[in-house]
């Protein structure tokens, strides 16, 4: 399993919202480029990075601070937000990013999903974010009538390399992730499931690492890692013990 921290942008800052609430943000650090070496330092292997503007406004509008990130960092980087066609798509992936996230679109373009995953293999994933059990889209400003799972098969036989799930309801206020919801997406389908939204404290990476979480890929975690409730020395830990565990 890895554990991603996640860095949301907004107006070139780190912040975290509450429920996807963008009059709800909280900023942690206003240089995220510190922010993501801040993470690296401490061991993390993978990060998660949001365009918290861009996934309202439908473009990139963080672009300054994800190249910055980029730049101040050697491990793989993750984004979404704002990503709606196959030239944004390119266009961060030729500077670096190592994996697309691609929400709305995929709700909206499912297409563009499969030809996206066809041409960069093991780099597009999908971000299904839900509410109430229907995804999210415009930000989690609007809700569709399509269910986690029904979006999440529609793209079994793409090739795409994730799926990131996350249940708005528990985003940014610290309750804990929704095991429940998670494992029954992951059950549903054959694609990678990475849960997201609401990781609080070591007993959530201590539950995550329970059996019937193994087929889960990660799950990332934001305002834990800010607020200093979720300690990454001991997280990370427990995640390499459970692994060499699981090698011996």
């Amino acid at each position: 399993m890895i554990l991603f921290p996640a860095i949301d942008l907004k107006q070139g800052e780190c912040v975290r919202l509450i429920h996807g609430d963008m009059d709800q943000a909280t900023v942690f650090n206003t240089d995220p480029a510190a922010q993501a070496r801040e993470f690296e330092t401490q061991g993390f292997e993978y990060l998660h990075v949001v365009d918290l503007d861009g996934a309202f406004a439908g473009e990139p509008r963080n672009a300054r601070a994800v190249e910055g990130i980029l730049k101040a960092v050697k491990m793989p980087v993750q984004l979404g937000g704002g990503i709606r066609d196959m030239r944004t798509i390119e266009g961060w992936l030729a500077k670096g990013v190592s994996r697309v996230i691609i929400g709305t679109a995929a709700v909206r373009d499912p297409d563009l999903v499969r030809e996206a995953a066809r041409l960069h293999p093991g780099k597009i994933a999908v971000g299904i974010d839900a509410r109430d059990g229907l995804v999210a889209v415009d930000g989690w400003a609007k809700v569709s009538q399509v269910t986690a799972p029904e979006l999440g098969r529609r793209f079994e036989d793409a090739g795409v390399a994730a799926i990131i799930y996350t249940d708005i309801s528990r985003d940014g206020v610290l309750k804990g992730l929704n095991i429940e919801a998670t494992l029954a997406l992951a059950d549903a389908i054959a694609i990678p499931v990475i849960a997201s939204g609401g990781l609080a404290s070591l007993d959530d990476v201590k539950r995550l690492l329970r059996p019937d979480c193994a087929k889960l890929a990660g799950a990332i975690s934001g305002r834990a890692l800010y607020d200093g409730r979720l300690d990454p020395t001991a997280a990370l830990a427990l995640i390499r013990a459970a692994r060499e565990a699981s090698l011996a």
